[in-house]
């Protein structure tokens, strides 16, 4: 009746986009990852409205396999902050979960692999026989598990910086917030000369104002929708 225009918003898009909230210096182009409970993906991210898909998790997502690794160890719900304030006393060398072996040319995840090994660590190969652990061998078992996934979320993203020639990283969804991901990333891309772009921790979960920002940039470029607008659970190729 208002005759306003409908903007859709890719949910992806935005958690991307969140790494601009708050910030005056330029964040476009740059590698993108948006790593939550139910995606994980890789972007070349060219502008605030232009993303190539370059690679996705191929079974779980790594906010997933941080609930199901939480459940395991019997902490607590959401499992990322429960899962990064355990494994900070722990040690992370003290059990050695598989990293997923794919394509060398792939920029794809793979969770389930660790995700099942927690599972064999802590109740058996059956998967039924829960073993009792110190509050200390919960923490190693969470530091490790913790850095199996960070170690293959920093992998990937430092793999599409050689391959984009990309001199920024911006990384966005509610792992971000994960404090060993954030030092890693820290250090792979000073080590590399690349800008690291982090969200607030304010805006790592769903926000309206990540949404907001986007929708802004996209109905000053055009890009409304009509009324047959529907909703995607997947993002593939560009925006």
């Amino acid at each position: 009746l208002r005759g306003l225009p409908l903007v859709g918003v890719n949910h992806l898009h935005a958690h991307i986009y969140a790494a601009a909230l708050d910030r005056r210096a330029t964040v476009f182009p740059c590698v993108s990852l948006v790593a939550s409970g139910g995606h994980t993906s890789l972007f070349h991210s060219r502008s605030p409205i232009e993303h190539e898909l370059l690679g996705a998790t191929r079974d779980d997502a790594a906010g997933e396999a941080f609930d199901k690794a939480a459940s395991l160890l019997g902490l607590s719900y959401p499992g990322g902050p429960a899962i990064d304030r355990a494994a900070r006393a722990g040690n992370r060398k003290a059990v050695r979960f598989p990293r997923a072996r794919l394509d060398p040319d792939a920029l794809d995840f793979s969770f389930s692999g660790v995700k099942t090994a927690v599972l064999y660590h802590c109740r058996g190969q059956d998967g039924r026989t829960p073993r009792p652990m110190t509050e200390r061998e919960t923490s190693d078992v969470a530091a490790a598990f913790q850095e199996a996934v960070v170690e293959a979320l920093t992998d990937r993203v430092m793999a599409a910086v050689e391959r984009t020639g990309a001199e920024r990283v911006a990384v966005g969804g509610g792992v971000a917030a994960n404090s060993r991901l954030r030092e890693e990333l820290q250090n792979v891309t000073r080590r590399r000369g690349v800008e690291l772009l982090l969200p607030p921790m304010k805006f790592c979960i769903d926000n309206g104002a990540m949404v907001a920002g986007l929708g802004w940039h996209l109905l000053k470029a055009g890009r409304t929708s009509d009324l047959w607008l529907d909703a995607c659970p997947t993002a593939k190729g560009r925006a």
